[in-house]
């Protein structure tokens, strides 16, 4: 097993990179799973607690705000603490989070579960991303990332199916206590594995710049996510969306101003860590498409189980896990662009296929244009993320990691309601031209299930074809990413001399033992 050399709290170390990763991908692998689970159980869990949909959308919409509000700080946590405090604490967080969901009686014993759940991975994932910075050298960075990607990517995919077969045949508490055994092993796993990476600064925290983070983040959120179901004319969304916004705009502005910031926005100044966070970004959005959209017209138009649905989705996954590590082997050899270029090509291709379908397409069809789809993203996600942290000194990865991972789960979360919207709008809007028109009387409850499903697809297959735009405006963008190697530290030439040429090189070379 290769070694690296360590230096946490002054204290230099050869260290084992095999039980760290374990222990990392274990604790990613739970915390992913446990997030996608909850999508197909909403249903039954409304009818066990006697909650609306709007009350049960918390359980979700909760959880991706307090990791959207999370993310942010972990720059500052992961120079204040120790990796092995920092994993052992999330973990344990997550684990108890996790038993209080189990056994929640009510509703709001469930979403108490469900915040220090999202605690836990809020402090996890960020954390996992600098890690794999920090221990491996540059020339290996991709294949870190596509071992990363396995518990990233495969993880949610694999959720939607079983989720589906656990509440068809059990409770949906189940969910919770097979997740909870994984969790625990991968607690002790850490405690007994894990080791320090990295060196502690004791930084000083930003305490306005975390209110206006919380505020402006944790807005946009919940108003991307609630316009999915009230509607973007909703108060509530409006008011949400320009809280977010102006306090968005007021942490930029005190993060640019003030000497140490929650989140280093001067990074953007790295031109191929800006292209490929914009990208990512957008395939993100594209991403959320698929994944929020099929079942609805699989359950909703087509009358397939939670199983059926979740295993349309099963094969993609399972190929997205096997191609990550390969695709970051790849990436090592010849870098992000044309991995890029050829998986948004894929994705273009299958997600205008998806703009096509009617209530004839056959499920066969389906899970072969979803599995190349998948096989699309399996080629991008991860290079192009490792492409633009390439460019950042050792020093900024923390700061590119939580940058990277809040605009991602900001262009989840706008992607989920902006497709979401675009669908209803167009199902409404057919339907009322329907009525109005004379076409379909009201009175006739056959034909007017007949035009809601005809009005439902026509609004899938629309959004569908706004996403196909999305990506091609990403593949466009891709053709300009270029190999990168960690640049001089602009941001700390302001204040110091400009670092010598091969002070990056050879801090790089004392990295690898």
């Amino acid at each position: 097993m290769s070694t690296i050399t360590a230096n946490a709290g002054g204290e230099a170390k050869a260290i084992r990179r095999g039980p760290i990763i374990a222990a990392l991908l274990i604790g990613a692998f739970v915390a992913l799973l446990n997030q996608t689970l909850m999508n197909v159980a909403l249903p039954k869990m409304m009818e066990d607690l006697n909650i609306a949909a709007n009350t049960a959308q918390w359980l979700t919409t909760g959880f991706m705000l307090v990791n959207g509000v999370l993310i942010p700080i972990s720059a500052y946590l992961v120079e204040k603490f120790t990796t092995r405090q920092l994993f052992i604490t999330a973990m344990i967080l997550f684990s108890i989070g996790t038993l209080i969901c189990a056994v929640g009686t009510g509703f709001e014993m469930i979403m108490v579960g469900r915040v220090v759940q999202a605690v836990g991975a809020g402090i996890l994932m960020p954390l996992m991303n600098i890690v794999f910075l920090r221990i491996f050298p540059i020339e290996e960075r991709g294949k870190a990332m596509g071992l990363m990607a396995v518990a990233m990517i495969f993880a949610p995919a694999v959720g939607p199916t079983l989720s589906g077969w656990v509440v068809q045949n059990y409770s949906w508490r189940v969910l919770f206590y097979i997740v909870l055994p994984l969790a625990i092993f991968s607690t002790l796993l850490g405690m007994k594995a894990m080791q320090n990476v990295g060196k502690l600064t004791s930084p000083k925290l930003d305490k306005l710049g975390i209110v206006l983070s919380t505020l402006g983040f944790g807005g946009l959120l919940y108003g991307f996510s609630d316009a999915g179901t009230d509607g973007w004319k909703s108060a509530t969304v409006i008011s949400c969306l320009i809280l977010g916004v102006v306090s968005l705009i007021l942490f930029v502005w005190r993060e640019l101003t003030t000497d140490k910031p929650l989140l280093e926005f001067r990074i953007f100044r790295y031109n191929m860590y800006s292209l490929t966070t914009v990208i990512n970004i957008i395939v993100t959005m594209a991403m959320y498409a698929g994944m929020i959209l099929l079942p609805i017209y699989l359950q909703t138009i087509r009358g397939f189980t939670p199983m059926e649905s979740g295993l349309m989705l099963l094969p993609g996954a399972i190929l997205m896990g096997i191609m990550s590590p390969i695709t970051g082997i790849i990436f090592d050899k010849i870098g992000a662009r044309w991995l890029a270029v050829i998986g948004l090509l894929i994705t273009t291709i299958t997600t205008w296929e998806f703009s096509q379908i009617s209530d004839s397409t056959t499920y066969t069809h389906l899970i072969l244009t979803y599995t190349a789809r998948m096989f699309g993203m399996s080629m991008l996600m991860m290079p192009i993320v490792t492409a633009g942290l390439n460019q950042l000194p050792q020093r900024l990865s923390s700061h590119g990691t939580a940058m990277s991972n809040t605009l991602r789960t900001v262009g989840g979360a706008l992607g989920m309601a902006l497709f979401v919207s675009l669908m209803t709008n167009r199902t409404k809007s057919n339907i009322t031209e329907a009525l109005t028109s004379g076409a379909v009387s009201q009175s006739d409850k056959a034909a007017m299930l007949k035009l809601t499903q005809e009005a439902t697809i026509n609004g899938i297959t629309h959004a569908f074809t706004v996403a196909t735009w999305v990506t091609v405006v990403a593949l466009v963008l891709a053709l300009f990413i270029k190999k990168t190697s960690p640049q001089a530290d602009f941001l700390k030439s302001e204040e110091a001399e400009p670092a010598a040429p091969n002070t990056v090189k050879s801090q790089q070379a004392q990295t690898v033992k």
